[in-house]
């Protein structure tokens, strides 16, 4: 696992600040807010997505010292992807995150998700603060995106039709969109030229597509002690991922299965059976590794400095998670 310590140090003071602030930022009028916020920032969670609007700002600021615009959009980032957290973990009814019990768990659904609410609100408040349209429609995007992303998974439950493109696009609004846009509103903000603006978006549409598919795989390959719930769970929920779309290519008999939710006993075991002898892990591998490829091809844009070095081993970072 990642040591935030050692592998974001261009930006660990950075990170540092930004978890005390957000305790302050969300707790300061509601003491059940103030609970939940308090619980949230401190479970544990990599900072991984304003790690890389800090590092995006250090990378593009080099020798000038960061704003508070720049400070501020990164709380911001965490915020929302903690938001879209809260209410995820109500959509799954799930009791545990990160091996932390989650807020809907500790309090209950109908707080966990006013709580999620509070977090957007508070979130687009403090984006309309900055003052810059540019960085508020970038992320009011992502907000809607992550609205989308939910609303098609929904809707595309046990869906056999399912595409590859369908899946890479609810990808996209899920995970790599706030990585997208926020790495753009960092450039944004060190009013870097039009054409790094669209490389860093770049950076980040491809990091959180190869991000996603990753997590995909694991859920098939990784044991239960290590993610927290049972291998394959997305599937058994009816959430068809890269692995499974690629192995009904290679075996119809997975789309009857699917078809009929699992409904007849030893479905579920036939399904993941079928998946782990299909080339699916496999290919799937190989679209993340694209991805990565892709992004890493983005970074050329900036000059070589300690924080561009670690936008590039984040790639690196996210495929070793496979292995």
């Amino acid at each position: 696992m990642i040591s935030t310590t050692s592998f974001f140090a261009p930006v660990d003071h950075d990170l540092r600040l930004l978890t005390d602030n957000l305790k302050r930022l969300v707790g300061a009028r509601h003491p059940i807010l103030g609970a939940a916020a308090e619980h949230l920032f401190d479970a544990g969670g990599k900072r991984i997505r304003p790690a890389i609007v800090l590092l995006v700002s250090r990378a593009t600021m080099l020798d000038l010292d960061l704003t508070p615009r720049h400070r501020r959009l990164a709380e911001i980032t965490e915020m929302i992807h903690t938001a879209s957290l809260v209410h995820d973990d109500v959509v799954d009814e799930a009791e545990l995150r990160r091996n932390v019990p989650t807020v809907n768990s500790l309090f209950d659904n109908r707080i966990a998700v006013l709580a999620g609410d509070f977090l957007f609100a508070q979130s687009s408040w403090y984006l309309a603060n900055l003052d810059n349209l540019e960085v508020v429609k970038l992320l009011s995007e992502v907000i809607r995106d992550f609205a989308e992303g939910e609303i098609l998974q929904g809707i595309n439950r046990f869906d056999t039709s399912l595409t590859m493109e369908a899946y890479l696009e609810k990808s996209y609004y899920k995970t790599a969109s706030l990585i997208a846009n926020s790495a753009k509103a960092a450039a944004v903000l060190s009013e870097t030229s039009a054409d790094v603006k669209e490389h860093l978006y770049a950076y980040g549409r491809n990091l959180g597509l190869a991000f996603q598919i990753v997590d995909d795989i694991l859920d098939f390959t990784s044991p239960t002690e290590v993610l927290g719930k049972p291998a394959g769970s997305d599937l058994i929920s009816g959430n068809i991922t890269a692995p499974a779309l690629f192995a009904m290519e290679e075996d119809p008999y997975l789309e009857t299965l699917i078809e009929r939710e699992f409904s007849e006993e030893g479905d579920i075991e036939k399904a993941l059976s079928l998946i782990n002898q299909s080339k699916g892990i496999e290919r799937s591998r190989e679209l993340a590794s694209h991805h990565g490829n892709v992004a890493f091809k983005h970074l050329e844009c900036l000059k070589p400095s300690a924080s561009s070095q670690v936008l590039k081993d984040l790639v690196d970072y996210v495929l070793s998670r496979l292995y």
